[in-house]
């Protein structure tokens, strides 16, 4: 992957990866960025729809690259597209998502309520500046940066794991702790804004590395059936996954811990959780009596097989409860 920073190196960037026609993928709020492209495209919406990977696809023709602008949906949007297409992407991350770090993308079928996608999308580039950051809310501050720190916390026990997935998922864990909080109480922080873009590119790359775990499959279940935000959803479950985890991942959740200068790693995420607002999935609208099917969703997922502690629907069942 190759990675810049700062806007200035966009067109060195396409040069660089032979990219000369771009179709840009963003939404209607970065759509006036100053980002030369062949062709644009503005109508991204939460969880890449079908239809809108679709209409993207057909405004794709022509062109011999994609560069998405955004968050996990924009930059989903575009994978999806390269997936059916071939098409490179380079991603302009404007959250902590980490998904520009992925072939992984994920569509979702909205009348079946259902998130699903694929593993074929062809990422070359990404283009970080901290300054697209700036004016992001807090709750979508705070909700992707979680989702990043899952991203850290499950590359250190998931079957994929592997020695330097661990060092990124280290250097992001510890990045992330210790600049959230400062975001949080400050959203103008350039540095603190930075350090924390920083850990969310580590995390990434450990996400690319290992792979997800039970506490992603958790969000993508509940993501795909209620729409709800999924950096909201991984502050909520990544806790009561680690905790199912501990007995089998103890030593690899100490060291997530010692990264985050913690001797407490469950109590430090849910603390983190709660500075961005996060706390249990009734207040995001989950209905308990639907749990058990958003169980068996999630045990079939590739997060789920992927954790090192198998967990059946019921077993799921029941930490979807703790935190309900």
């Amino acid at each position: 992957m190759t990675v810049r920073w700062g806007l200035s190196s966009y067109p060195e960037l396409l040069a660089e990866l032979g990219i000369e026609r771009p179709l840009l993928v963003t939404s209607r709020r970065w759509e006036a960025l100053d980002l030369d492209a062949a062709k644009r495209f503005s109508g991204v919406r939460a969880h890449a729809p079908a239809d809108t990977v679709e209409a993207a696809r057909r405004a794709a023709e022509g062109c011999d690259g994609l560069v998405a602008v955004g968050g996990g949906s924009a930059i989903d949007t575009a994978k999806a597209v390269s997936a059916e297409t071939g098409l490179p992407v380079v991603s302009v991350p404007t959250t902590y998502s980490g998904s520009e770090w992925t072939r992984i993308y994920g569509v979702r079928d909205e009348e079946r309520g259902v998130k699903a996608g694929g593993a074929s999308a062809n990422p070359v580039g990404i283009l970080y500046d901290v300054d697209l950051t700036l004016g992001l809310p807090a709750a979508e501050t705070g909700g992707t940066a979680l989702n990043a720190l899952a991203h850290c916390a499950e590359a250190l026990y998931v079957s994929g794991r592997n020695p330097e997935a661990d060092r990124e998922a280290l250097a992001g864990a510890r990045l992330i702790s210790d600049s959230l909080p400062a975001v949080l109480a400050d959203g103008d922080d350039r540095e603190a804004r930075h350090r924390l873009l920083e850990g969310a590119m580590h995390a990434g790359a450990a996400l690319a590395g290992a792979g997800l775990g039970l506490g992603h499959a958790m969000a993508q279940a509940l993501g795909g059936r209620y729409g709800l935000p999924h950096g909201a959803l991984n502050a909520v479950c990544l806790p009561p996954a680690l905790r199912f985890n501990e007995p089998v991942a103890a030593a690899e959740i100490g060291r997530f811990g010692e990264a985050m200068e913690t001797t407490e790693p469950i109590a430090r995420t849910e603390e983190l959780a709660r500075l961005a607002g996060f706390e249990r999935l009734r207040d995001l609208g989950v209905p308990e009596q639907e749990l058990p099917l958003v169980a068996e969703a999630t045990a079939v997922r590739g997060g789920a097989k992927a954790n090192p502690r198998p967990a059946s629907p019921d077993e799921i069942l029941q930490l979807l409860r703790s935190v309900w």
